[in-house]
């Protein structure tokens, strides 16, 4: 008997290899406006996972794009949630994690990142490194996520590629390897040239929404020089040998490291150079990794099933009120019905409606691996950072809360609807849509909003009244900086009455402090340089947070 145990164990456990070998995650960070859902379109594209791609317009009768869901998204034309899109190219199961393109979600990005084992960094070929992405390409420096650049909107007018390679340099610290090179830009973007194989991809425009017609042709082929106008080609293949020259070499563990990023030129809206980039970026990427944990790194081979939750959402489909928790699994085989731990309360939970997302479209999943995301009806059990594991206890490393910068009460001005205001609060801060603060007065009921953006808060009243059914006012505090106490209650008890600065508590019941400027946190930090404050929330493991 113990003979076929162990050959079903080898089996499970060769099944496992070979699904992890096959994946690819990421996630796409990038500046509004770069054009991050029109590439996201694309790939899904190319990847047979839908039949047309639609382009995000703010108006029009255009067909809506198949990552955003949220009303609000759609008459706004950005991205504000995260998604998640899984899909099949060849042999490859991509997961890619829609990240918001609007920067007062960063917060959200920060999350999806944590599930993420690649990033696509999306630059505007005009305008390069924008202050968003910069942000984001310091939490993947943090994580040390390995990055790929796609140089986006060749089609139009933009800086020279050379100059856009130094400045991810100058700036980034980061060493680019051009995987391909452009022939021409603008309205003379004909094609790439392949530098390793030295082959040219020339492309024609398709139909709106279509694949791109590819052509591929040897650098050395006479009919290249039919098809592309003489001095252009022989300007991307002077600048070629430039790099060759000058440039570093491709190095697979420099850019698993995160040191090297490999550069992509093309233009996502007409498809040029969609295809070579998923191709290469499917070659070169980290397949899913180790993560870190209480109880060291937990290898994606491990036997026994674990994953945490990265992120929380609510009403995904208004019909059904429901609550999705996305969990990414990170070793071992998730299946539908198993029965796993809930590292935080030490409860058992039956997992027994997984679905796999797909924008807005779900199907119930009957198992999945390492790199992949699913969604867990979550009945209020779950929180952002929650492990939940198989076997030997194993919890990963929580997700950080950043600084808000933006603080308002949230009144409800009709008493008759408290029931829902309060469900709508709680579902919301539940799912880290905005931070929710409270004053130290257990008088004063009515809840802070702490975001980092304006549109956070819009959104929080947009949602309320469309799926709570409940009116909110806003009321600004005058506050602009917020920082935790790292040793709780007691370090600030100690230090006694402190003056220019309103004391609150999070949702966890840590004491915050709120600033009307820097100036005044400078100055409490000179009057108590011995009063540790940060602008990161401690990790939370183990406790419940206070509802409203």
């Amino acid at each position: 008997m113990s003979g076929t145990t162990a050959a079903t164990d080898h089996e499970l456990a060769e099944e496992l290899a070979s699904a992890v070998d096959r994946r690819r995650n990421f996630a796409i960070i990038s500046h509004p406006d770069a054009g991050k859902t029109t590439l996201t379109e694309k790939l899904l594209l190319y990847g047979g996972a839908i039949q047309q791609a639609g382009a995000v317009k703010a108006r029009g009768e255009q067909r809506k794009v198949t990552s955003d869901w949220m009303e609000l998204e759609k008459q706004r034309g950005i991205s504000i949630t995260s998604t998640v899109l899984q899909f099949d190219y060849d042999t490859t199961t991509i997961n890619l994690l829609d990240t918001p393109g609007h920067q007062d979600f960063s917060e959200d990005t920060y999350r999806t990142l944590a599930a993420a084992d690649n990033a696509v960094m999306l630059e505007d070929a005009a305008k390069g490194l924008e202050p968003q992405t910069r942000k984001l390409f310091e939490v993947c420096r943090m994580r040390k996520i390995p990055i790929f650049t796609f140089i986006n909107k060749m089609d139009r007018p933009g800086r020279e590629p050379l100059t856009l390679l130094d400045e991810i340099e100058a700036e980034l610290g980061l060493t680019p390897w051009a995987v391909n090179w452009p022939i021409g830009s603008g309205e003379q973007f004909r094609g790439v040239i392949d530098r390793r194989s030295r082959e040219v991809v020339l492309f024609s425009r398709a139909e709106r929404g279509k694949q791109a017609s590819e052509q591929r042709l040897s650098i050395d082929d006479p009919l290249l020089r039919q098809q592309v106008e003489e001095e252009l080609l022989d300007l991307a293949v002077e600048e070629m040998e430039l790099l060759d020259v000058a440039g570093a070499e491709l190095d697979i563990e420099a850019v698993h490291a995160g040191e090297l990023t490999p550069v992509f030129f093309g233009s996502a809206m007409t498809n040029f150079g969609v295809r070579p980039f998923l191709d290469a970026f499917l070659e070169m990427a980290q397949r899913p990794i180790a993560r870190s944990s209480s109880d060291g790194m937990v290898d994606p081979l491990r036997a026994g099933f674990s994953g945490f939750v990265f992120k929380l959402q609510a009403n995904m489909d208004p019909r059904h009120r429901d609550r999705v928790a996305f969990v990414r699994v990170c070793s071992g085989r998730f299946e539908k019905d198993m029965t796993v731990k809930h590292a935080r309360t030490g409860k058992a939970i039956r997992l027994s409606r997984p679905q796999k997302l797909f924008g807005q479209d779900r199907a119930v999943v009957d198992d999945a691996y390492p790199g992949d995301v699913i969604g867990l009806n979550n009945p209020g059990m779950f929180a952002i950072g929650d492990t939940l594991y198989v076997g030997a206890k194993v919890e990963f490393e929580g997700i950080p809360c950043f600084s808000p910068e933006i603080f308002s009460w949230l009144r409800n001005p009709n008493p008759s609807a408290f029931k829902n205001f309060r469900k709508g609060v709680n579902e919301l801060r539940e799912e880290g849509a905005v931070q929710i603060l409270y004053d130290t007065d257990e008088s004063k009921r009515d809840p802070i909003l702490a975001a980092v953006g304006q549109l956070q808060l819009e959104v929080v009243q947009h949602r309320l009244e469309n799926e709570y059914g409940v009116e909110s006012r806003l009321e600004p505090l005058g506050f602009q900086v917020a920082r935790w106490v790292t040793g709780g209650w007691s370090a600030l008890e100690q230090v006694g009455r402190i003056f220019n600065c309103k004391t609150v508590r999070d949702a966890w019941n840590r004491p915050v402090l709120l600033f009307k400027n820097e100036w005044n946190l400078n100055q409490l930090r000179n009057d108590h340089p011995d009063l540790e404050l940060s602008n990161v929330a401690p990790v939370v493991s183990g406790v419940e947070p206070i509802n409203l």
